[in-house]
């Protein structure tokens, strides 16, 4: 719902640059309480994330995030531009669910709730300022921001555990379906001259997240179709499994036949990449055919 009547004339009938001028000058007020209470919350918290992001090959993909989210915003700016801003105070409710997030974060000692909060209060800024129309334009672009805000680690390990021994198994499977001796305790592989344990990083679990939000952006380019999205997001998942068990497979044949040496060190950063590598162009093909099939 709208409040028809919570902007100034010039903000219902002007275009995004006008309207927004006239919308913020209208509430000249809460813009500068919100602005300061922003900055003052979550420039501790930002600090930290990008740091974190920086140093954590895991979500290293999520500095990207911001702007391949400013880039969805500006590939539909003349849509935007068109759009009447209408402020909505809809708007207040979600910033104040949004501060209500982050407290609840500090209390429980949670980073994740605490920095979702921000794409929260990010939404609702947007809704109480140009209004629904404007929101549900830019909705998909923020909501693109949670891929740069990292799983708690109870979750990350609750998914990495079973995709290792998922991983594990049918890497073993082949292995000894081309004749290599080979035997498997959990994620531990072992072959008559080295042992080998399957890690987070070739669970798959890194690639994944990754490949998900590359898989997200590249999709929602791509495709017109929500089904069509859906499918190519989705395809994300057994495509970095499959990546991952060659990774390992690979690894396996080259270290049974020239020991140690051969999975450690470059090898295996390079098999990493090009295993990526290998997703992507996967995910591609998927979405490129989807795209030339059907309406």
């Amino acid at each position: 719902m709208e409040k028809l009547g919570s902007g100034p004339p010039a903000a219902r009938s002007g275009g995004l640059a006008d309207g927004l001028f006239d919308a913020i000058k209208a509430r000249r007020l809460w813009f500068g309480v919100l602005a300061i209470l922003l900055v003052a919350l979550y420039y501790p918290i930002v600090v930290p994330l990008v740091g974190e992001l920086y140093n954590d090959p895991n979500y290293s993909h999520g500095l990207l995030v911001p702007f391949i989210s400013g880039y969805f915003l500006y590939t539909r700016i003349d849509e935007i531009r068109s759009i009447p801003v209408i402020p909505s105070n809809w708007g207040l409710a979600v910033i104040l669910a949004g501060v209500c997030l982050m407290i609840v974060g500090f209390l429980g000692a949670e980073h994740f709730t605490v920095r979702v909060s921000m794409i929260v209060v990010l939404a609702g800024m947007v809704l109480y300022f140009l209004g629904t129309r404007v929101f549900r334009v830019a909705a998909f672009p923020i909501a693109f921001l949670f891929f740069a805000v990292p799983l708690p680690y109870i979750v990350y390990d609750m998914a990495a555990f079973p995709l290792k021994l998922m991983v594990s198994k049918y890497s073993v499977m082949f292995l000894k379906g081309v004749g290599i001796m080979v035997w498997r305790e959990g994620n531990i592989i072992t072959f008559p001259n080295i042992e080998l344990e399957v890690a987070d990083a070739c669970s798959g679990i890194r690639s994944l997240m990754s490949l998900i939000a590359l898989g997200t952006a590249f999709a929602y380019i791509t495709q017109k179709s929500k089904l069509k999205m859906a499918i190519v997001i989705l395809s994300a998942i057994p495509v970095a499994i499959f990546a991952n068990a060659v990774r390992v497979i690979m690894t396996g044949i080259l270290a049974r036949h020239w020991g140690a040496q051969a999975a450690e060190g470059f090898f295996h950063e390079f098999a990493g990449l090009a295993v990526f590598a290998l997703a992507i162009a996967i995910v591609v093909a998927i979405g490129t055919i989807l795209r030339r099939v059907g309406k």
